[in-house]
């Protein structure tokens, strides 16, 4: 079956929504990245990489003031994604390089089923209401930087403008996963993620020759007007 697009806008009070930006009004979020506090790929601290960060729990990012979120309502089908997904942002920075991180997350409902490995053992009297490890949890579906001076071309990097709105588009690597119907699609956008990427000066320099001081933090905005939309591109296997 041929998957079809579906475009996901950002879009104010962190909604992700199917309708574009309507005309007028020049909306955007924003956020300090600092170099020196960069966003942890996972939530604890590990030797190595951990066996389940490619699906991992994502609320720990999702309370960060250096995380924007948007997510739709409770689906109400399944919706199945086969393939490459399209991260379109509008963004601008105060710096003059900054990375973009954009996370696509599977949310389960708060009132996710109760798990029978997690319920009372056998021939143990428990009375306490119960609720799923599972509730509310943020599955990582797939996870993709950019590194922002290469927007245009891999061969030959440009500073950011300060303050000027350019656009950023990238493809995610193939995902096939299905959001059950109760589930919300979530997007997150971050300028850091580390050890798994490493840190941007913020500043257009040699990241293997950078200086300390080279090191700034940097608002971060994603725009969201009609002029300058953010989006992601999801494509969409036809219901059966």
């Amino acid at each position: 079956l041929d998957a079809k697009p579906l475009e996901l806008f950002l879009s104010a009070r962190g909604r992700l929504s199917k309708s574009g930006p309507a005309d007028g009004g020049e909306d955007f979020d924003e956020y300090v990245s600092d170099p020196a506090k960069p966003v942890p790929f996972i939530e604890e601290t590990s030797i190595g990489m951990t066996a389940e960060y490619m699906v991992g729990d994502q609320r720990f990012a999702s309370r960060r003031p250096d995380v924007l979120v948007y997510e739709t309502e409770p689906l109400e089908e399944d919706l199945t994604i086969a393939g490459p997904v399209t991260a379109s942002l509008s963004v601008s920075t105060t710096g003059t390089d900054a990375d973009w991180v954009v996370k696509l997350v599977d949310v389960y409902p708060d009132d996710y089923p109760v798990q029978p490995d997690e319920g009372a053992r056998p021939g143990r009297r428990d009375d306490t209401p119960r609720h799923s490890k599972m509730g509310g949890y943020q599955q990582l579906v797939r996870g993709e930087p950019f590194r922002g001076k290469f927007r245009k071309s891999f061969e030959t990097p440009e500073p950011f403008v300060p303050g000027q709105v350019e656009k950023v588009e990238f493809t995610m690597p193939d995902a096939f996963h299905t959001f059950r119907r109760g589930h919300r699609i979530m997007v997150q956008v971050q300028s850091s993620w580390f050890p798994l990427v490493n840190l941007n000066p913020q500043t257009f320099v040699n990241v293997h020759e950078a200086e300390e001081s080279d090191f700034r933090p940097a608002t971060q905005r994603v725009h969201q007007g009609a002029d300058a939309p953010s989006r992601l591109v999801l494509p969409v296997l036809p219901e059966e």
